[in-house]
C-alpha cells in the first residue's frame, strides 16, 4: 500500500537522510570535477547544509523549549522554507548576482540575503550562543560606530542594508564567502574519510586496539587515551568530537583501574585537544591556513607532523610521570581484540598512509586525494565486512549490515559538514563586519606600534589578545580572528608568515583549554563525573607542550619554515626541552624535598635554554645534556616516586 508505506517512512529522520545523500553525492561530484568553483557550490549547498543542521537539531529536541510543539513545528517549517527559497533563487540567479549585479542589487536579492542572514544568526544563537552575541554587538557597532566615545573604536557607521549585503549577496565575505566555501569543499572532502571510518566501525575498533597496545601495566592504562585520541585525531580534527568518541571508552577504563576521575578526564581532554594539531586533518584552522597563505594543504601538513610529534610525545611522557605517582605497578589483564577489529584498524591507518602518499608523493590535489582515499578505504572496509560476516560468519560482524554501515557513513558526513558549515558561515559574518568597520586595520596598527617598540611585547600582547578571544570562542573562530588581526602586523615586522600563522594556530588550540570555558574539558569531566574546574586546570598542567611550542616556534622557527632535516633537528630539540620541562614539573629526583625542588628548578632552567636560546649550536648541546638528565631522572623517579595517591577517591 503506497499510503501505508508513506506513513511509515515520511519522517524527519528519513528526510534528513535523503538530504544527506544529496550533499554526500554533490560533494563527491565536486571533488571529482570541480565544476562551477567553490563560490557556486556554496550558493547551492549552503541552504541544504542549513536545512540538515535544522533537522539534526530538531530530531534531538525542540528548538524552543518554552513554545508548544505546534509553534516549534511551524517555525521549523518556516526555516526550511527559507532554505528552499534561497536554494531555488540562487539556482537561477547566481550568475547575475555574482557578476552583473555586484553593488547594485535588486529588491528580491536583498530579501533573500536578509532571510538567510537572519536564519544564520538565529541558528548560531541556538548552536553557538557566544558567536551570536558577538555578531549582534558587531551589527550594532557597524551601524552606530559614530556614537563611540573612544577614538580607537570610532567609525562613521553604515546602514543595515550594507550589513545584510556584505554578509550575504556580496559573496566576498559573509555566509557565502571564503569560509563557507572551505567548509563545503576542502573540509567536506576530508570528512568523507572520517564518515566512512565511523560508518564501518573503524574508529571504535581502533580505540580497542590502542587499549591492547597500552599493555598489561596498570600505569600504562591512560596511554590508551593518548594513543586513541592521536589516532582519531587524524581524521576528526575536533577536540570535543575526539573526547566524545574516545573518552566514552577510555575514561571509564581508566577509572576502573584506579585512575582518579579528574585525572582521567584531564588526560582525555589533553589528548583530544591534540586532534586539532594531528595531521592529516589538523582541524579547520589548517585548511584556513592553507587558504590564507595560498599554498597547497600538504605544505601545512608537512609542518604539522613535527608539532604533533612534540605534543603527543611530551603529553605521553607527562601522563606517564604522573601515573607512576598515582598508580601501583601491579600487572593487569590486557583486553582481547578480535581479528575483525584488528583488520579494520589496519585499514584505517593504511587509508591515512594512502592519503599522505597521494598528496605528498604523487602530488595530487587535496580534493581528489581525499576522494580517492575515501574510495580506497570504503572498498577495503567493505571487503573486510563481507568476508567476516558471510564467509567466516564471525560474531563480531553479526550485528552490522551493509546498508546500515553506508547510511551511518552518509549521516555522519552530513552531521559534521552541516555543523561546520553553520559555524564558518557565522564566522564569515563576523569577519565581514570587522572588515566593514575597519576594526582589523586599527587593531593591526596598534600591534605594529607595539612591535616597533619591542617585538616581544607584541608577541605577549598577541598572546593575551588570543587568550581573551579563546575564552569564549571555539578554536576555529580564534584562529580566524587571530589570522586577520595578528598575522599582518607580525609579517610587516619581519616575522616569517609560517611562524606567524602557526603561532596563531597554536594559540587557538591553547584557547580551547583556557579558563573559564573549555567544551572538551566539559565533555570529559561529564563522562568521568568529575569536577569541571579541577579537570580543566589539570589538563592545562599536562598540556604544557602547547604553551611552550607556541613561543618556541619563534626561536626554533625551522620547525615550521623549512621542512626536511633541519626541521627534524629543531623538532628533536624542542621535544627534549618539553620532556625535560615535564620531568621538572611532575617528576621526583631526590627524596629530600628542598634538594628535589632545587634540582628540578635547575633542570627546567636548562630545558628552557634548549627551547628558547636563539643560537642553534648552544641549544643543541644543551638539549643533549637535558636528554641525559631526563633519562637518569626517569630512573630516579620510578624508584622514589610515592604511590600513596592511588587511594584517593575517583572524583
Amino acid at each position: 500500500m503506497p499510503i501505508d508505506w508513506l506513513k511509515r517512512h515520511a519522517n524527519l529522520k528519513n528526510l534528513a537522510f535523503a538530504l544527506s545523500v544529496v550533499m554526500f553525492v554533490w560533494v563527491i561530484w565536486y571533488c571529482y570535477t570541480g565544476s562551477g568553483g567553490g563560490q557556486e557550490l556554496v550558493s547551492r549547498l549552503l541552504p541544504i547544509a542549513l536545512t540538515l543542521q535544522i533537522l539534526f537539531m530538531y530530531q534531538k529536541e525542540f528548538l524552543y523549549h518554552r513554545l508548544p510543539a505546534l509553534a516549534n513545528h511551524v517555525l521549523v517549517a518556516i526555516y526550511v522554507g527559507i532554505c528552499v527559497y534561497a536554494f531555488v533563487y540562487f539556482l537561477f540567479e547566481y550568475e547575475d548576482i555574482a557578476i552583473y549585479r555586484q553593488g547594485s542589487y535588486t529588491k528580491q536579492d536583498f530579501i533573500v540575503g536578509l532571510l538567510m542572514f537572519l536564519l544564520v544568526m538565529e541558528l548560531s544563537r541556538l548552536a553557538h550562543a557566544t558567536l551570536f552575541w558577538v555578531n549582534l554587538i558587531l551589527v550594532l557597532y557597524t551601524m552606530f560606530g559614530y556614537l563611540s566615545p573612544l577614538d580607537f573604536f570610532w567609525h562613521p557607521g553604515t546602514s543595515f542594508y550594507r550589513v545584510v549585503t556584505s554578509s550575504t549577496v556580496e559573496m566576498s565575505n559573509g555566509i557565502y564567502g571564503i569560509y563557507g566555501q572551505i567548509a563545503l569543499t576542502l573540509i567536506a572532502a576530508f570528512l568523507l574519510l572520517a564518515s566512512v571510518a565511523n560508518g564501518f566501525g573503524a574508529q571504535s575498533a581502533m580505540i580497542h586496539v590502542m587499549q591492547r597496545l597500552a599493555g598489561k601495566n596498570r600505569q600504562m592504562v591512560p596511554q590508551a587515551a593518548v594513543l586513541g585520541s592521536l589516532s582519531i585525531g587524524m581524521v576528526s580534527g575536533s577536540g570535543s568530537a575526539n573526547a566524545v568518541v574516545v573518552g566514552s571508552i577510555t575514561i571509564p577504563l581508566m577509572k576502573r583501574y584506579g585512575v582518579p576521575g579528574y585525572f582521567a578526564a584531564a588526560t582525555e581532554t589533553a589528548a583530544s585537544m591534540g586532534g586539532l594539531i594531528m595531521p592529516p586533518m589538523m582541524g579547520v584552522g589548517a585548511f584556513l591556513m592553507s587558504e590564507f597563505l595560498g599554498v597547497p594543504y600538504w605544505d601545512v601538513v608537512t609542518r604539522g607532523f613535527g608539532l604533533a610529534f612534540i605534543y603527543y610525545v611530551s603529553l605521553s611522557f607527562a601522563v606517564y610521570l604522573i601515573c607512576v605517582r598515582l598508580l601501583p605497578r601491579d600487572p593487569i589483564v590486557a583486553p582481547t581484540v578480535s581479528p575483525y577489529q584488528q583488520i579494520k584498524t589496519s585499514i584505517f591507518f593504511l587509508g591515512v598512509l594512502f592519503l599522505m602518499l597521494m598528496m605528498g608523493w604523487v602530488g595530487m590535489g587535496e580534493l581528489l586525494a581525499a576522494l580517492y582515499t575515501t574510495a580506497f578505504m570504503f572498498v577495503l572496509l567493505l571487503l573486510n565486512f563481507l568476508y567476516f560476516k558471510y564467509a567466516l560468519k564471525d560474531p563480531a560482524a553479526a550485528q552490522e549490515t551493509f546498508l546500515g554501515n553506508v547510511r551511518l557513513s552518509i549521516e555522519t558526513h552530513a552531521d559534521m559538514t552541516s555543523y561546520l558549515t553553520l559555524l564558518l558561515a557565522t564566522l564569515g559574518i563576523m569577519i565581514g563586519l570587522f572588515t566593514v568597520t575597519g576594526f582589523i586595520n586599527r587593531m593591526g596598527g596598534m600591534l605594529l606600534d607595539l612591535g616597533s617598540w619591542n617585538i616581544m611585547a607584541m608577541i605577549g600582547m598577541s598572546f593575551i589578545f588570543g587568550w581573551l578571544v579563546g575564552m569564549g570562542l571555539p578554536p576555529t573562530a580564534t584562529y580566524i580572528i587571530g589570522a586577520v588581526i595578528i598575522v599582518g602586523p607580525m609579517t610587516k615586522l619581519g616575522v616569517n608568515p609560517w611562524v606567524a600563522h602557526f603561532f596563531v594556530f597554536l594559540l587557538s588550540v591553547w584557547g580551547e583549554l583556557s579558563p573559564p570555558t573549555s567544551l572538551t574539558a566539559a565533555i570529559s569531566a561529564r563522562i568521568a563525573e568529575a569536577n569541571f574546574m579541577k579537570t580543566m586546570w589539570e589538563a592545562l598542567r599536562i598540556c604544557l607542550p602547547i604553551t611552550l611550542m607556541t613561543f618556541a616556534i619563534f626561536s626554533r622557527s625551522e620547525m615550521v619554515v623549512t621542512p626536511g632535516w633541519t626541521q627534524i633537528g629543531a623538532v628533536v630539540v624542542v621535544t627534549i626541552g618539553t620532556c625535560g620541562t615535564a620531568l621538572a614539573m611532575f617528576g621526583r629526583l631526590l627524596e629530600h624535598k628542598v634538594g628535589d625542588l632545587l634540582l628540578r628548578t635547575a633542570l627546567m632552567a636548562v630545558a628552557f635554554l634548549a627551547l628558547f636560546y636563539p643560537d642553534d649550536k648552544v641549544s643543541a648541546v644543551t638539549a643533549a645534556f637535558v636528554l641525559a638528565a631526563t633519562i637518569f631522572g626517569v630512573m630516579r623517579h620510578r624508584r622514589i616516586a610515592p604511590t600513596g595517591l592511588q587511594s584517593q577517591p575517583a572524583n
